[in-house]
């Protein structure tokens, strides 16, 4: 139960990498793209890669919330940089929606060299309201 959870927020942080306009380049529990490698020894849940500039994301639970050494891995993953290019690599943090704001507050924590690399997404199931379904309830009076 627990790693579908986990499985579902990565398929929604991957959601936030499309709407920024990123293409997924390895991601866990993923069929087709292989899983992303450690990243100082840090596990990541998404790589990506738009035009030129890359990207690295990770999902929190409240457990990783209340762990003391997020902060150092924060620090570590917002400063992270290109091989030869030298250039910042972003790093997408999802976050249920439920603790978003503790979240935040651990954000503000961070360097600032890492807050500058630092996107907070909430992720949340929110179903997809449809019109549909209203307009088939109405009668049809002329057939």
């Amino acid at each position: 139960m627990l790693e579908l959870i986990k499985r579902r927020n990565v398929d929604l942080l991957i959601e936030q990498f499309w709407k920024k306009g990123y293409l997924t380049i390895s991601r866990k529990y993923g069929t087709y793209l292989p899983e992303p490698s450690k990243v100082g020894g840090f596990d990541v849940d998404i790589v990506a890669k738009y035009k030129k500039n890359y990207a690295i994301g990770i999902t929190l639970t409240n457990a990783d919330l209340n762990d003391h050494k997020l902060v150092e891995k924060l620090n570590f993953l917002g400063t992270r940089q290109t091989k030869y290019t030298n250039k910042r690599v972003l790093l997408f943090i999802g976050v249920p929606i439920n603790f978003y704001n503790n979240a935040r507050i651990l954000i503000d924590k961070l360097e600032n060299e890492a807050k500058k690399n630092v996107r907070l997404f909430s992720i949340n199931d929110k179903p997809i309201l449809q019109r549909r379904t209203v307009k088939d309830s109405e009668k049809i009076l002329f057939a």
